[in-house]
């Protein structure tokens, strides 16, 4: 690359003293083209340059190095290398701005060419370098007849932190309004960034996908706008032990994501101990009390381990799973496991097929009775869901319920269940169903009021519904549960806890929550005349819900003995192909019209 002094630029004496006339006069030559440089060099906070697109190379003002706090003009002397500087969320607006503008409306005039101006935050250190600053680049493009670029020239100005009046709607469209910190269209476009650069340049990258703790407790004690208060002061913290260079956003409610430059495997296990101390460490102010939180933290290295967007997000969060498993802070690196790529594949696969089966409407709704002990008479119907395929063949929702809740598509799978299942109610006034729902459900406010519009508050219908969750999601996040519980007690359903028995708290915790059934986990149930040890725990299961007024569901019963072991030992209700096999909903529906 070329020294600016050896680029065929010249420059007249007027900018390097004289008088303000003599420096609006000043004149640039570029190959034989001479443009003015009127007003340009108004202070110390502004400079110029010509881009010469098709080689890359920019001629700077002299005062480029001390207006830009930069080492030299050789470290900005190409748009490669000035990219280099520019703030990753920042980068591909600020090439759409300038190198895009060939593409809008008009024809560029030989002589003043196509206005452009943008906004960007400009590292003048490089990926670690601090003391950013935000700048002000406007200027004129010209371009070929095909509009393809061949020139800018531009002044590039020093403005405040934040951008002015005309800019606002851009500064509305990088931050996160609560936080101040990016949003997530800018973040994923900072992990682009730095994964296309540590791609080209094998350069290591990292992301950390951050996770506040103990929100849901703080929502539940205090409210959400004290949660907000939390999120947005851990967003400060973490923002404040950042390198220069690096970036930070809001990834979804409780999550944010860290972009670190030119960072390896150690640094980013030292990066996300600092993150860690910082916000354990902080004490934070609300308007209601002094609070703390805790974070979790997942890492994926790049390129070494994600080189696309899709794979660093996915990676993070896979690690992050992990991290948060963990009965206090910590952070996990991702590491894969033999066999992902091929599991991931299946995953896509999968994802395809619900896909197609919501939009074609083939989810379907089985129907399985679930009986009274002791008459062996229909209480109500279990709806189990399963997927018909293009073939005709039936998938059974444990195939896909948890690649869907893995790719955050459980919610959709959740919302046509309850439309097909509150159609049923509707259709048939006699009938009462069970139904259940994913794990992430009880945290999903959509869910509640997806069930209020359907059955417009009409307590005919909901209190003809169970709603069934299952034992290790109601006690992974215990304080959403009791809140998800207590509306749906409110809203006339009923409540069950499916697997009862398959967890290690159930004791503690089941007095917690106002449930009504118990279906105990059916591993204690189908070798019930094989195993007598069985039957030790399922009377006292038994025991611990009848002191608390629950009901007791038994499920995966085969045989008539297996129903008379249970009638002695005091179950309520039996489930299983003994019972009934599962019928489809609308042949039921049929035959019972």
């Amino acid at each position: 690359m070329r020294a600016v002094a050896e680029l065929p630029l010249r420059v007249s004496a007027a900018n390097h003293g004289g008088s303000a006339n003599d420096h609006a006069a000043a004149h640039v030559a570029v190959e034989g083209e001479a443009f003015d440089l009127v007003g340009i060099l108004s202070g110390v906070d502004e400079t110029a340059y010509l881009w010469d697109v098709p080689s890359d190379q920019i001629s700077w003002e002299s005062n480029a190095v001390k207006v830009l706090s930069v080492r030299s003009t050789n470290s900005i002397g190409t748009g490669a290398e000035f990219r280099y500087h520019v703030a990753s969320e920042h980068a591909r607006r600020r090439d759409e701005a300038i190198l895009g503008a060939g593409g809008r409306s008009g024809e560029p005039s030989p002589s003043t060419g196509l206005p452009y101006r943008i906004q960007y935050r400009f590292n003048p250190g490089g990926l670690r370098g601090a003391g950013a600053l935000w700048l002000e680049d406007r200027g004129r493009l010209w371009t070929d007849a095909a509009g393809k670029p061949l020139r800018a020239r531009g002044i590039v100005r020093i403005v405040d932190d934040t951008p002015d009046d005309g800019n606002s709607a851009l500064q509305r469209a990088d931050y996160d309004e609560l936080t101040g910190q990016l949003n997530r269209v800018r973040l994923t476009e900072a992990i682009a960034a730095v994964t296309a650069r540590s791609v080209d340049s094998l350069q290591p990258a990292s992301f950390l996908m951050v996770s506040i703790n103990n929100l849901s407790t703080i929502n539940q004690t205090f409210g959400f706008d004290i949660g907000d208060e939390v999120i947005a002061a851990a967003a400060r913290t973490l923002r404040r032990k950042l390198r220069g260079g690096d970036s930070i956003g809001r990834y979804s409610s409780n999550k944010f994501g860290i972009v670190l430059s030119d960072c390896g495997a150690g640094a980013m296990r030292i990066a996300a101990d600092r993150f860690i101390k910082a916000v354990r460490n902080a004490i934070i102010e609300t308007s209601a009390c002094q609070l703390s939180a805790t974070v979790s933290v997942g890492g994926v290295l790049i390129p070494e381990q994600a080189t696309s967007v899709q794979d660093v997000i996915s990676h993070a969060l896979q690690a992050l799973d992990n991290a948060r498993q963990r009965r206090f802070d910590g952070f996990i690196a991702y590491e894969p496991r033999p066999g992902q790529a091929t599991q991931r594949q299946r995953n896509i696969q999968i994802a395809d097929e619900i896909t197609a089966a919501l939009d074609h409407h083939r989810m379907i709704l089985m129907l399985q009775p679930i009986v009274d002990c002791q008459t062996l008479e229909v209480r109500h119907h279990e709806c189990l869901l399963r997927m018909e395929k293009l073939d005709g063949s039936l998938v059974s929702a444990g195939e896909f319920i948890p690649v869907a809740e893995q790719l955050g598509m459980a919610h959709l799978i959740d919302r046509r269940t309850l439309e097909l299942t509150i159609d049923l109610l509707k259709r048939h006034p006699q009938l009462s169903l069970a139904l259940n729902v994913s794990g992430l459900t009880p945290s999903n406010h959509e869910w509640l009021t997806s069930l209020q519009q359907l059955t417009a508050g009409r307590r005919a219908l909901t209190e003809r519904l169970v709603v069934e969750i299952t034992e290790t999601a109601a006690l992974g996040d215990i304080d959403q549960t009791i809140l998800f519980v207590d509306t749906l007690k409110e809203l006339g359903c009923k409540v069950a806890l499916d697997d009862f028995g398959a967890g290690f708290t159930s004791f503690k915790n089941l007095k917690l929550l106002d449930i009504d059934l118990v279906k105990i986990d059916g591993t204690y149930i189908k070798n019930l005349a094989e195993e007598p040890k069985d039957l030790v725990f399922i009377k006292a299961l038994r025991d611990l819900a009848s002191s608390l007024g629950m009901e007791t569901v038994a499920e995966w019963v085969q045989d008539q003995k297996a129903v008379d072991i249970l009638r002695a030992a005091g179950i309520d209700l039996l489930q299983g192909y003994f019972c009934g096999e599962p019928t489809p909903a609308e042949d039921f529906a049929a035959t019972h019209a």
